[in-house]
């Protein structure tokens, strides 16, 4: 499978304890360079909000400067949570991105908040009532203008025609975790990625994806991508003193903590102290090694899923340590 699977890289614009969320966004477009140069497939910003542990609020500010950086990479979302938005506007930035860089750009679609209640209260326009759960219905409307679907009467027909960046649109995906946004982008027709690193045991809902699928709809057959998380150093003890920091950000983020990623000898005297906490990330799957041993591992759950692609997220403390994991994967899959 090695030889046909695709890597690709999901950046959550990670935030080091000591640093700031400037330099966070300034290494993202750092880190797509070297993506760019290493051969990886495509270059997925992440959308978070209330900062502290990530710096990546706005996926469709960061892809602009990210193409701009790089020639190769598709560059995209991963993904911009729709419920927080106006269809036709999330249609407009990326019909102005498409545009712009023409050929190169995904939107994923996601259904999370990507943060915590009372910041998805503030994210609201009216917040005299809670938000509506008509996410079907948005990315009906979504498709409806890149598309030109609507019908000829229908009120919002002008607003396709009139799309910025037209003919040009972007790549759409529907990212989940869940068998319910499997059974979406299999009625929809649409490509498929799965967040494996939040949800470890999904292999089930790429099935349910595939007997969903309508192959009249949009792509002739089921694409599936499968995400996680990974760390990859020389050596094995390396690779899991460098895990300790994302582990112990997440660990006290499951707790209502929202921290910056420390450094590993921080990390380490935490969970010497929390003895109970030493696996972290709350059961869900990490892939940490050497580059043999990680490749075995992204192989092993992209054939779980039948998958075409990995994508990869890595967090460390040291911008650099997360540089070297990517080069480190690249060679052993020999994408350079």
């Amino acid at each position: 499978m090695s030889s046909r699977l695709r890597l690709s890289v999901l950046d959550q614009t990670p935030v080091s304890e000591g640093s700031t969320s400037a330099e966070a966004l300034r290494n993202s477009i750092d880190l797509a360079e070297l993506a760019d140069q290493l051969g990886y497939h495509r270059y997925w910003v992440a959308e978070h909000h209330g900062g502290g542990l990530v710096a990546g609020p706005s996926p469709e500010v960061l892809i602009g400067p990210i193409a701009a950086a790089t020639s190769r990479l598709r560059v995209g979302s991963g993904g911009v949570m729709l419920p927080h938005y106006s269809p036709l506007k999330v249609a407009e930035s990326f019909g102005v991105l498409s545009g712009l860089y023409p050929g190169r750009i995904d939107l994923g679609i996601g259904r999370a908040a990507g943060t915590d209640p009372m910041t998805t209260h503030a994210l609201q326009r009216d917040r005299s009532q809670p938000p509506l759960d008509d996410f079907p219905q948005q990315l009906d409307e979504l498709l409806g203008y890149f598309e030109r679907s609507f019908p000829a009467d229908h009120p919002l027909a002008r607003l396709a025609d009139s799309l910025p960046g037209n003919p040009e649109a972007p790549e759409t995906w529907l990212l989940g975790s869940s068998e319910q946004s499997a059974i979406w982008a299999g009625e929809l027709g649409l490509p498929y990625a799965f967040a494996d690193f939040i949800n470890p045991r999904g292999a089930a809902n790429a099935e349910v994806y595939r007997s969903n699928f309508d192959a009249d709809k949009r792509i002739a057959e089921p694409r599936i991508a499968v995400a996680v998380r990974a760390i990859v150093a020389a050596g094995e003890e390396e690779a899991e003193l460098l895990s300790t920091s994302w582990r112990m950000a997440f660990d006290l983020l499951r707790r209502g903590r929202l921290i910056a990623v420390p450094p590993p000898e921080k990390a380490q005297r935490y969970f010497e102290l929390h003895p109970e906490e030493r696996e972290g990330g709350g059961g869900r799957r990490r892939l940490t090694g050497t580059p043999a041993q990680v490749r075995a591992d992204i192989e092993e759950t992209a054939a779980a899923y039948g998958a075409e692609e990995v994508i990869v997220v890595t967090i460390t403390h040291d911008h650099l340590a997360r540089r070297r994991s990517y080069e480190l994967l690249a060679a052993e899959f020999g994408l350079c």
